[in-house]
């Protein structure tokens, strides 16, 4: 596929939370790297992400998954006039982690004019499929 991103590149030093009270930079999410038309980031499996029994939450999966797909949908967009938000996700979760990092890669299968879907795949540290996702996200028109 040929380059997705609004203006010709990601602007992968303007799409990471540190400085932002946000539930990404809550659990850690940080975005690494983009190409063409997919973006990467990882987040930790710590006590911010794992549920009662020591593993990964699922929530938390699914909580990188549509932020991956959120920031590639709104990266697409010229940030002045349009926004992306999260209309459906789904993910199936093959393989349990409990400590570390994991991996996600969000890329797009479709951009339409209003709605975009991108599938996620989230691995562990050994590069084995933790998570399946798929995640549906609306073009809006900013307020303005």
């Amino acid at each position: 596929m040929a380059n997705i991103w609004h203006g010709g590149r990601f602007p992968l030093e303007h799409v990471n939370f540190s400085d932002r009270q946000t539930m990404a930079s809550t659990v850690g999410i940080e975005i690494t790297e983009a190409g063409d038309d997919w973006v990467r980031g990882k987040m930790p499996v710590d006590d911010r992400t794992r549920q009662p029994f020591g593993l990964l939450h699922g929530g938390a999966s699914v909580a990188l998954a549509e932020t991956l797909a959120s920031i590639g949908a709104f990266c697409t967009q010229n940030p002045e006039t349009h926004a992306a938000v999260g209309m459906e996700i789904n993910a199936n979760h093959v393989r349990s982690v409990r400590e570390g990092f994991v991996y996600g890669e969000a890329r797009m299968e479709t951009m339409g004019r209003t709605t975009q879907v991108w599938t996620i795949r989230i691995s562990n540290e050994k590069g084995k499929l933790v998570c399946l996702s798929r995640c549906t996200m609306a073009i809006i028109k900013q307020a303005g």
